[in-house]
């Protein structure tokens, strides 16, 4: 399979291409360069796995107060 290059260096993706790599509008793609100088396209990971710390991060939720949270940390219960 062949594409041309538009003036903006733009090419389209043969379907026959994006039906196998389930590439479908707003996917992302990735290049890489094969040790004999051939460039691979993938799909790009839809998401990245969350690491150990990213599991945990969040909010404290609505209406508490920053002294309330420090409280709580303190291990002082909730301030009033």
């Amino acid at each position: 399979m062949s594409t041309t290059v538009t003036a903006k260096a733009q090419v389209t993706i043969p379907k026959a291409v994006r039906e196998l790599l389930g590439i479908t509008p707003g996917s992302r793609v990735d290049f890489h360069r094969a040790a004999d100088g051939s460039v691979m396209l993938t799909r790009a990971h839809r998401k990245k796995p969350a690491g150990r710390f990213e599991q945990l991060r969040g909010h404290a939720g609505k209406g508490i107060t920053t002294d309330a949270i420090m409280a709580l940390t303190r291990g002082d219960g909730p301030s009033s």
